[in-house]
């Protein structure tokens, strides 16, 4: 009986979002690179890319690691709402009393604390680091609470307050949590597929590079997409997806046998995918749903790997968490080798500590007691 995803499946797409995101906050540090289309659209920065594709120099690959690595953020609000459904909607293990405040207090106490786990060991090391080495940031206490609160998000001008930068996405995972408890629990997937489109119609009518979509999308509202279609994929994968479209509260547990695809086609479905994702990044709209071709891509990579490539991006993926909150600390250590234009030097210096913190930074992590529903 196969899965549409399978857990391995998912720990190797892990494994590719974490790096995608790590490369990206180090290469759009470098000035001189083309910078993303994240929060807002910038048709400048769309126009600059354009003219690295036209005429490609022996920094290309950075170019596009700046331009397109954010898009791991999506991957993993992606396998959060796939995880959040086979975890609590598949009858090995619900929540209790989820008709009552308890049952909610309970599931949003266990992931807050769930992610505090990374946070403070993460937020710590970039915090000595951060005081010993050129550029100290200006941390004020109500912000550094709001971080550790993980509600900073919710500030005027997030941009501009949270640091190291990355850590936005906590905040944005504690109201993604806040959202499918409240509203999507065990509800009608009509549900998500609304809430989709209404988090898409208020970006769709915003200024391209305003503040007003800057904020939006360091919030819940531009992370419901990625995230909603995990929650439906989750549902689409068990044996009777009908209970959900119904609003029916039994979930079943078996799972959905889907024919097998060879290589070629998944490789195929990447290679559209990689083309689909360049050709929308100059269009504001088409921008907008970028994610969900990136999804598409990024699942087709996975099953188009060999197994020797599957099994080192599920080894990073394992490592994926603690990646995720040691890597700025690496970049605060070794940009400045960047700075000095020795680009690649930089890179590789980089990524060998940044996995090499990740690693040491997983043992402290596992040694802190988890949290348990």
């Amino acid at each position: 009986m196969n899965e549409i995803l399978t857990r391995k499946e998912c720990t190797a797409m892990r494994g590719l979002a974490i790096m995608a995101i790590v490369l990206h906050n180090y290469c759009h540090f470098i000035g001189r690179i083309v910078q993303e289309n994240e929060f807002r659209f910038f048709a400048m920065n769309s126009s600059r890319l354009w003219q690295q594709l036209m005429q490609p120099d022996e920094l290309l690959p950075v170019h596009l690691l700046s331009f397109f690595g954010h898009y791991g953020v999506p991957v993993f609000l992606f396998l959060s709402g796939f995880g959040l459904v086979r975890k609590y909607e598949s009858g090995l293990s619900g929540i209790s009393g989820s008709s009552g405040l308890s049952g909610i207090s309970a599931f949003l106490r266990y992931n807050y604390l769930k992610l505090l786990r990374m946070l403070i060991v993460g937020f710590s090391l970039f915090l000595v680091v951060d005081a010993v080495t050129p550029g100290r940031f200006a941390f004020h206490w109500k912000k550094v609470i709001a971080q550790l609160l993980m509600c900073i998000n919710v500030f005027p001008h997030p941009d501009k307050i949270i640091w190291p930068g990355i850590y936005w996405f906590f905040g944005l995972m504690m109201e993604l949590y806040i959202v499918y408890r409240l509203l999507l629990y065990r509800r009608s997937s009509l549900w998500v597929i609304a809430l989709i489109a209404g988090c898409w119609l208020l970006q769709a009518f915003c200024d391209p590079e305003g503040e007003v979509l800057n904020y939006l999308r360091y919030n819940a509202i531009g992370g419901i997409l990625p995230f909603g279609l995990g929650i439906l994929l989750a549902r689409v994968s068990c044996r009777e997806t009908s209970c959900f479209l119904l609003g029916n509260k039994q979930f079943p547990t078996g799972k959905q046998t889907v024919s097998s695809h060879p290589r070629l086609t998944w490789s195929l479905v990447f290679i559209v995918s990689c083309a689909l994702t360049v050709a929308m990044s100059f269009h504001f709209q088409a921008w907008l749903w970028i994610p969900v071709i990136i999804i598409v891509g990024t699942v087709a990579l996975v099953k188009a790997m060999p197994q020797w490539m599957l099994s080192a991006t599920v080894w990073l993926g394992s490592l994926s968490a603690a990646l995720f909150v040691a890597h700025p600390t690496a970049r605060k250590l070794f940009i400045t080798v960047a700075w000095k234009q020795d680009i690649y030097d930089g890179l590789l210096l980089y990524i060998i500590v940044a996995i090499a913190m990740a690693w040491a930074v997983k043992q402290i992590i596992d040694r802190i007691p988890a949290p348990r529903l």
